[in-house]
């Protein structure tokens, strides 16, 4: 992704922040956070040294032999899958976390659908000490049962949304509605690069751990990077 923007948030005629008036002042103040926190070098150290003591980094590449001589190509895999958690969402939910923490935030909200990013964010939960909330459709909580459980063991309240079609979208509409009217001392924890700015931003930043890793582990194995 390009870092060519006009402005915070817009890549090149795409991003930016369209979002009602009422959103405007807690997404800007949560930007002014990122920014003046996120980007120390002090945060970077904290950033780093929990990602390597707390969800397991680096993680390795695994060449997928098998895969590769099917398909005439060499494959290899950056196995995010062997984290703490068992997924790349840790990464962002371990800096979002922190940043969190430093700018004195209490609590954190999060909107889930398969249950993974919940289960993420019920963890640096916990090991933050913050309260956490997250919001999941009531269908997607009726299929990931464990998931659900896995959140609540480790403390997080889990509330299951209703309105809608009870889906991931119902989910992320009351997590917003959540953080209008508790921004004061809660942060909301986003999954993915969506949403408005600074968001994507904050969720970028905070992934580019796994391609800076592959690269540097793949200029050591072959001198050279992958296509």
């Amino acid at each position: 992704m390009s870092d060519r923007n006009t402005q915070p948030g817009d890549f090149e005629g795409y991003g930016g922040r369209h979002v009602p008036e009422v959103m405007e002042e807690p997404l800007e103040r949560l930007s002014e956070a990122f920014e003046e926190i996120a980007r120390t070098p002090e945060f970077r150290a904290e950033f780093r040294d929990a990602l390597e003591e707390y969800a397991g980094r680096p993680t390795p590449i695994t060449y997928a032999g098998n895969l590769s001589e099917r398909y005439g190509a060499d494959v290899s895999l950056k196995r995010e899958d062997l984290l703490h958690g068992g997924a790349h969402k840790i990464n962002n939910c371990l800096g979002q976390a922190l940043l969190a923490d430093k700018a004195g935030k209490e609590r954190l909200i999060a909107e889930t659908g398969a249950g993974q990013h919940g289960v993420a964010t019920a963890m640096v939960g916990a090991l933050f000490d913050l309260d956490t909330e997250i919001y999941m459709g009531k269908k997607d909580a009726d299929r990931q049962r464990m998931n659900v459980f896995r959140m609540r063991l480790m403390g997080a309240e889990v509330n299951e949304v209703t309105q809608g079609g009870a889906g991931l979208a119902d989910a992320v509409d009351v997590a917003l509605e959540d953080f209008a009217h508790n921004v004061e001392d809660t942060h909301y924890l986003v999954g993915s690069v969506v949403g408005p700015d600074p968001f994507p931003r904050m969720v970028r930043e905070f992934q580019s751990v796994i391609g800076s890793e592959a690269r540097e582990q793949f200029r050591e194995r072959t001198g050279d990077l992958p296509d």
